[in-house]
């Protein structure tokens, strides 16, 4: 079979609209993938608690709402694309700031995986597409 005869691609009415052409996930059997999921709210170019500079760099931005919202876009793509939050199974996380921002992003995850832990990796980049401070990438295990 052809990659494509086996693969379905979710697009969310209510999650971030994508910055590139890419769907939201994937499905490819019982596994489904997440593109990189930001904090952006759908139909909004401007990031919650992000303030930029004339030339637009981030001059001051609120972490803690920025995890919220990213944890709430995941959780839209999961649920229209046919899986629950509880059927993570690993999660990659992008942050521009370790130093500053792990604390918080570690004491937040712990919060809302207290009873399902899926794998997780965290990595720190020097910037992501869009002015945002976090992104997370997951796979997650679709019954049926």
């Amino acid at each position: 079979m052809k990659a494509e005869e086996t693969s379905v691609a979710h697009h969310s009415s209510r999650a971030p609209e994508p910055v590139g052409l890419y769907p939201h996930a994937r499905r490819v059997g019982q596994l489904l993938f997440l593109s990189g999921v930001g904090p952006r709210q759908r139909g909004q170019v401007a990031v919650p608690g992000v303030e930029l500079d004339e030339a637009g760099r981030i001059l001051r931005y609120d972490f803690e709402s920025q995890c919220h919202a990213v944890f709430q876009n995941v959780r839209y793509i999961l649920e229209e694309a046919g899986a629950r939050w509880e059927d993570l199974v690993d999660v990659t996380v992008f942050l521009t700031n370790m130093q500053a921002d792990f604390a918080t992003y570690n004491r937040l995850y712990a919060e809302y995986f207290a009873t399902s832990q899926p794998c997780r990796t965290t990595v720190e980049i020097n910037c992501l597409p869009t002015p945002i401070a976090i992104e997370l990438k997951c796979i997650a295990v679709v019954a049926g």
